[in-house]
């Protein structure tokens, strides 16, 4: 309690004395004001003193009497009078000043000397009562520390009885373990014997039984075996019978099928005499056409010229790859499915394929293995655009004349429809 009083009342003794420094400062500053009032009288009192002085030596020259100059002397020496007066009256004041500020000076240090001993008083009682505490904590501390030696030698003791106590009852738990083992050897061998007679009869009456069982096998065996040879005979009067029957029939589907084969032979010699005709005709007519060709002048496709049809499901890349061909001058058409490509197949010719292989219906695959089923389309150029890398096999085998990865480069690309655009001749 004296220590919160102190420390609510040490910042109010601070403030009084931060508030009686100040207007000590602030009365000082006054006194200067005032001295330097004092002063400047002074000082104007001593001109005048000299100006007076200057005129009396004027005075002790010799000269005429003069009624003015008496008057003007008469002012100067009641002036001068006056401004001594209160010159006496501002050092009166002064002194009187200055008293009464030793006094004030005076009183601020005495009240600062007991605030300060008052302060004093107080952080001695608040050490004294802190020390009183701290050796009321000390005694508290010692008698809990006996206390709690005493409790723990208490603890200690209770611990090694209980240790005792606990010996004590594993030795008699050991004693009656031990007591209850050898009892349950004893009983343990006894069924050991008993086991053993039971399990030797039990093993003969198996025995026993095995053999009966053994004999009744063969019995079942040899009955089994008579049956079995009755009816193998019987079987292979059977199967003798239906073999001689097979033959009779194989041999009149024998000369069925040679009378077949015969005709069979004779339509597929037509047919194959039919079809060297129409060959022959044909290379004839190709002959008659490469002459024909070859007398007319012919020059490359132009770029312009060159068709292009793109088989994707995906609009993202049908436009890429439109604009990309559109660069280099081809025409495109455009199929967002296999059926559609073939639609626009058999509308107009164009001179390369390019086709994705996963699209809704007819995929990549079968596209190309319908344009190489097709007279017209079968040797038109297929390129196919895949994400996977194990579709080289599966392409192969479908036609395909080039396999693209994705990403790919538009450099292949146009390379490729280069090749086929430069294989194709045009009239000139």
């Amino acid at each position: 309690m004296n220590e919160l009083l102190i420390w609510i009342l040490a910042p109010g003794a601070a403030l009084v004395a931060v508030m009686l420094l100040w207007l000590g400062r602030r009365r000082q500053q006054r006194a200067s004001e005032q001295a330097a009032r004092r002063e400047a009288a002074a000082l104007a009192l001593a001109e005048h003193a000299a100006r007076a002085q200057r005129v009396a030596q004027e005075q002790e020259r010799p000269a005429a009497p003069d009624p003015v100059l008496r008057e003007i002397e008469d002012g100067l020496a009641l002036r001068l009078a006056e401004q001594r007066a209160e010159a006496d009256a501002l050092e009166a004041g002064r002194a009187r000043a200055e008293q009464e500020e030793a006094a004030q000076h005076e009183a601020r240090a005495q009240a600062a000397r007991e605030a300060a001993e008052a302060a004093a008083v107080a952080e001695a009682e608040a050490e004294a009562l802190r020390l009183a505490e701290e050796r009321a904590e000390v005694e508290r501390l010692a008698a809990g520390r006996a206390e709690a030696e005493r409790l723990e030698a208490q603890r200690l003791e209770a611990d090694r009885l209980a240790r005792e106590a606990e010996a004590a009852r594993e030795a008699q738990a050991q004693a009656q373990a031990q007591a209850q083992a050898l009892a349950a050897r004893e009983a343990e061998a006894a069924e050991a014997r008993r086991l053993a007679e039971e399990r030797a009869e039990v093993e003969r009456l198996e025995a026993e039984r095995r053999e009966a069982e053994r004999l009744e096998v063969e019995r079942l065996a040899a009955e089994r075996a008579r049956a079995e040879l009755e009816e193998a005979e019987r079987l292979a009067g059977e199967q003798a019978a239906r073999e001689a029957e097979a033959r009779a029939q194989a041999e009149a589907e024998a000369e069925a099928e040679a009378a077949a084969q015969a005709e069979r032979r004779a339509a597929e010699q037509r047919a194959e005499a039919e079809r060297l005709e129409a060959e022959r005709r044909a290379a004839e007519a190709a002959a008659v056409a490469a002459e024909a060709a070859a007398a007319r002048p012919t020059r490359e496709l132009r770029a312009d010229e060159t068709l292009v049809l793109v088989a994707d499901d995906s609009k993202i890349v049908r436009v890429k790859i439109s604009r990309l061909l559109a660069t280099q001058s081809y025409r495109v058409a455009l199929a967002e499915s296999g059926e559609q490509a073939l639609e626009l197949l058999a509308a107009e010719r164009p001179h390369l394929l390019i086709t994705d292989v996963e699209m809704p219906g007819i995929d990549g695959f079968e596209l190309t293995r319908q344009v190489r089923a097709g007279a017209a389309t079968a040797t038109l150029p297929v390129v196919m655009i895949t994400s996977s890398d194990d579709k080289q096999a599966e392409a192969a085998a479908a036609g395909v004349t080039q396999l693209l990865g994705k990403p790919y480069s538009e450099e292949a690309l146009i390379a490729a429809i280069e090749q086929a655009r430069l294989a194709v001749r045009v009239q000139a």
